[in-house]
Order: structure tokens, then C-alpha cells, then sequence
């Protein structure tokens, strides 16, 4: 991780690169187009307005899960009592991806890679259709339990308690 920074202090790699580094290699991912961006904003305004007071939510934060490992997430929510500077694997309680170009990414490798570090919830939510993939009960190869939701359907966080979307419901910015 050190060397990274690094890299990015001295310029070998530019300060707005997007990639993640999983074990140590670097994966570069892919720019974010306008459903993604418009549907994150949405998301935004939405978790801002009605996340339950004892937690909060940081949104493209780079989340270390170890030395060698850290993921850009569109949104992580952890305790308030817990804050951003102490966000690791064991106090985050919810990742939210918003997949575009990425989706075969984040419902593949990359869940398995919050699961192995045991990230309680994941929801990865498809730009352009919104339907939702609720993962819970990470285990070492995967959620134990994905489900698939329409636009329609409420989302309800099991780790965020009092944490609900409605994907269609969202208000356009």
C-alpha cells in the first residue's frame, strides 16, 4: 500500500487513475458512465436523507481491507460511533455498488473479496435496469445467500437496520 501511494506522490501513477489494488496487483476499472453517475447521485441524495442517525455512509472512499488490498465502493456504511477514520473489514456493515461496465466484476470476484473479508451486506445495483443483488452471509467463497430485486422492490439493509431503498422511488436530480 505504501508503495502505491508512493507511485502516486511522485507521479508514476496519476492522482485520478480509477483501480483498486486486490493482494497486492493493481486492477484498473473502467471509467463510470452517465447511468451509473445518475443513478449514484440519486443514491446519494436518497442515503443522505433517510440513513438512521446512528450510522453513516461515505461514498467512494478508498476502503482498505488489508496491506495489500483496498476497493472503491460507491458507498460503505458503518457505525457512527465507530467513524470513517476506523472503517476496516470489521466495522463496515454495508458495500453498495452501482455496476455499469463493472457488473461482472462486482458480482463475481469482487463480492467474493468482501465476503473473504467479511463485509456483512452487499448490494451490487445494475445501472441501466436497477435490478438489485442482495448478498449476505459472506463466507470464504462468496455470500451464502443472493437475492435479486426489481426496481420495485424495497431494498431493506439487515446490517444497516432502518436503512430502506426503493429503486424506482428515487428522485431524479
Amino acid at each position: 500500500m505504501a508503495e502505491i501511494e508512493a507511485m502516486v506522490q511522485t507521479g508514476i501513477i496519476d492522482e485520478h487513475e480509477r483501480f483498486e489494488l486486490i493482494g497486492g496487483e493493481i486492477v484498473p476499472m473502467n471509467a463510470k458512465g452517465a447511468h451509473h453517475e445518475r443513478l449514484k447521485n440519486m443514491l446519494i441524495y436518497h442515503f443522505v436523507r433517510t440513513a438512521p442517525d446512528a450510522f453513516r455512509v461515505a461514498s467512494e472512499t478508498t476502503f482498505r481491507l488489508d496491506e495489500d488490498s483496498f476497493v472503491e465502493p460507491d458507498f460503505i456504511f458503518f457505525r457512527k460511533a465507530d467513524g470513517l477514520a476506523n472503517l476496516n473489514p470489521r466495522t463496515a456493515l454495508l458495500a453498495v455498488e452501482v455496476a455499469d461496465s463493472s457488473l461482472k466484476w462486482d458480482l463475481g470476484r469482487k463480492a467474493r473479496i468482501y465476503a473473504n473479508f467479511g463485509v456483512p451486506e452487499l448490494w451490487v445495483v445494475e445501472a441501466v435496469s436497477r435490478v438489485a443483488h442482495v448478498h449476505r452471509r459472506p463466507a470464504l467463497e462468496g455470500y451464502d445467500e443472493i437475492v435479486k430485486l426489481s426496481e420495485d422492490q424495497t431494498l431493506v439493509s439487515q446490517a444497516v437496520p432502518g436503512l430502506a431503498v426503493t429503486l424506482s422511488e428515487l428522485e431524479e436530480i
